[in-house]
């Protein structure tokens, strides 16, 4: 069984998408939207609404003695709408963080 969902993607912006309603993960490359969806919904016991995706191509860095470049991976990451009154803990955490 291959892994859909790789980790939440947790940064400012996608925090204050979050307060609207929508989370952020990174998922397999070759994952459908609807796989996503179920295994969110399997994940986190919550009810899925919309999912919308977008693939992040990975950048080229220069690093090491002799600037050698070096590509890292593309990715693909993926929104995620919840039923009203619907929350996933992972972003609670960052809240209290901030307060």
């Amino acid at each position: 069984m291959k892994k859909i969902v790789i980790k939440p993607f947790i940064t400012e912006k996608t925090y204050a998408l979050a307060a609207k309603g929508w989370y952020t993960f990174m998922v397999a490359l070759d994952a459908r939207k609807k796989e996503i969806g179920r295994e969110i919904a399997r994940l986190y016991k919550v009810t899925v609404t919309g999912v919308k995706t977008t693939r992040v191509h990975g950048k080229v860095r220069r690093t090491g003695a002799k600037q050698q470049p070096v590509g890292k991976p593309d990715w693909k990451k993926a929104f995620v709408r919840l039923g009203s009154g619907q929350r996933i803990e992972a972003f609670e955490a960052v809240e209290g963080e901030k307060k």
